[in-house]
C-alpha cells in the first residue's frame, strides 16, 4: 500500500527552516505513514510557504502559508485522507484553518 507523500517548498520566501523537522516530529508523533520531502518552488510564491500532498490513485492538493500552527489540521487532513478511496472530502470542516488555504486540488 502507497503512502501520501508530503512535499515542502524549501525556497519560498521566508520559508522556516524548521518546518521539515517539525512536520516529520508531528508525523511521527501521531504515528501516521508518510514521505516528507522539500523541492525548490512549486509556483506557490504568493502564499509561502507551500505543501503538496500525493497518493496514487487519489486527487492531491497544494495548500500554501503553511506554518508550524497547522500542523493540528494537517494531522487531520492526513488522517482524512488515508481514510478517502479518491482522496475527496464530503465535509472539509474538520480541517479546520487548513481548508483556507488550499491553493489547488489535482484529480487523481
Amino acid at each position: 500500500m502507497s503512502v501520501p507523500t508530503l512535499t515542502l517548498c524549501r525556497t519560498c520566501r521566508d520559508a522556516d527552516p524548521a518546518l521539515p523537522g517539525q512536520v516529520a516530529a508531528a508525523l511521527e508523533r501521531a504515528g501516521i505513514a508518510a514521505r516528507l520531502t522539500q523541492v525548490d518552488c512549486m509556483s506557490g510564491c504568493q502564499r509561502p510557504q507551500t505543501l503538496a500532498v500525493r497518493q496514487s490513485g487519489k486527487t492531491a492538493y497544494l495548500f500554501g502559508e503553511i506554518s508550524a500552527g497547522d500542523l493540528p489540521d494537517v494531522l487531520t487532513f492526513l488522517r482524512l485522507y488515508a481514510r478517502s478511496a479518491d482522496g475527496n472530502f464530503d465535509d472539509a470542516r474538520p480541517l479546520g484553518k487548513l481548508r483556507f488555504k488550499a491553493i489547488a486540488r489535482i484529480p487523481g
